[in-house]
């Protein structure tokens, strides 16, 4: 079996005895105070290192990723009814912010060679009723930011990204995550730095980083003493870092680039061995962007070959960890069963099945088609692959896929 990844060294564990030995585990307030409404020593210093290192001017810690897209979204005024554009293929929590503030997620179908949000898909998408784009840089690899703010701009609405899987991936020089009007990073125990749970909100908007932090941390309570006269949205919430899981992650931050890195040396690896490889495809790292590679993805060709991916999956049990498949929102119980039949239970249920507002399969086929049948993945972030293991974990899949394809196998 493969090692699972451990980030965890002595810098911290000394890191979290100094926070436990000072007695404050915690240092925020839940009511106005100039300093503990933001937090203690340790989550200030973290902000700081992150809002330096990624070139933002804010940067505002949660605790969890899931927390910072409920935050996200609040902040930008988010209101029932309103349509929110995003994409099927991520983890949940990207669409149920959204359904958080009763918004309506629309889903936009997904880019067959990159995974991330087709612009095209996102333009047909929006109604007088979007608020704005949600994208996720998906497995690592950022989304098209150009074209997605630009579609943004064009129509009035805010642009955010997820960048949950995707710390310390680049577009051209700079880190991504900072590009939209508010971005984010996880530290969940399996993603490229990590501090048991946690998130980082980043924003060089004023407005919204205000909001944010309030949204953190019991807003309700605050406004008046700080005369916020914009109150939507502004109800309580803890999604208060702890003091030890900031010490943590400020350790953790210096080993950003270096795992980044590594992943990317495997990721080359693999793709000496698998690319060009009849009826197995690659993804496709646009120009000018660097992927973190959270995940490695494949597509599989599987036309011709009926239970190709199953076969495949069967034949390298416990030589290849593969994912077998990913997710697609928009066919989760809720939706099929809340929403597009109009069952009730959320105020915003589109009972109109002539409406625009559809989560019936068909609606993002290239999503589908790769979750059905297509796809597979190499976890890369989950484990401490040797350069040796990377080699022999593509061979084995190039060799076995290549059987199959071949009708040999």
């Amino acid at each position: 079996m493969f090692k699972i990844r451990n980030t965890m060294r002595q810098q911290e564990i000394i890191a979290a005895q100094r926070v436990v030995k000072a007695g404050s585990l915690s240092d925020f307030l839940g009511c106005w105070h100039k300093e503990k409404f933001f937090g203690g020593t340790s989550v200030k210093a973290l902000e700081s290192k992150f809002s330096n290192k990624f070139g933002v001017k804010h940067a505002i810690s949660v605790n969890s990723w899931t927390s910072g897209l409920v935050c996200a979204l609040g902040a930008i005024g988010i209101e029932p009814g309103d349509e929110v554009i995003t994409t099927p293929w991520t983890m949940s929590a990207t669409a149920m912010a959204i359904v958080h503030w009763n918004g309506i997620p629309i889903f936009a179908d997904i880019d067959p060679d990159t995974y991330n949000l087709d612009p095209d898909s996102v333009r047909r998408a929006i109604t007088p009723k979007t608020k704005a784009i949600l994208a996720a840089d998906i497995f690592g690899l950022p989304c098209d930011t150009a074209a997605l703010s630009q579609i943004a701009e064009e129509h009035g609405l805010r642009f955010l990204t997820d960048s949950a899987q995707a710390p310390g991936a680049r577009i051209g020089q700079k880190y991504c995550g900072i590009q939209a009007d508010i971005g984010g990073f996880s530290f969940n125990y399996h993603k490229h730095i990590h501090c048991g749970e946690g998130g980082m909100i980043v924003t060089d908007d004023d407005t919204l980083a205000e909001r944010v932090a309030l949204i953190r941390n019991h807003a309700e309570s605050v406004v008046s003493d700080l005369g916020v006269t914009e109150l939507a949205n502004m109800i309580g919430f803890n999604f208060r870092m702890t003091e030890i899981e900031a010490a943590i992650a400020y350790e953790q931050l210096d080993l950003l680039d270096e795992v980044v890195e590594e992943k990317q040396r495997q990721a080359r690896i693999l793709d000496s061995v698998l690319e060009p490889e009849p009826g197995l495809t690659v993804q496709a790292i646009p120009a000018n962007l660097e992927s973190a590679y959270y995940v490695y993805p494949l597509r599989l060709d599987v036309a011709r070959i009926p239970a190709g991916r199953e076969r495949l999956i069967e034949k390298v049990r416990g030589q290849v960890p593969l994912m077998a498949t990913y997710q697609n929102i928009h066919l989760l119980p809720m939706f099929q069963n809340k929403i597009a039949y109009g069952t009730g239970g959320f105020p915003w249920t589109c009972s109109n099945r002539n409406s625009k507002i559809s989560y019936e399969k068909g609606i993002c086929p290239v999503a589908e088609e790769l979750f059905d049948h297509s796809f597979v993945g190499i976890p890369l972030c989950s484990y401490d692959f040797s350069d040796e293991e990377i080699n022999r974990i593509g061979t084995t899949l190039r060799d076995t896929w290549r059987g199959i394809y071949s009708g040999q196998s």
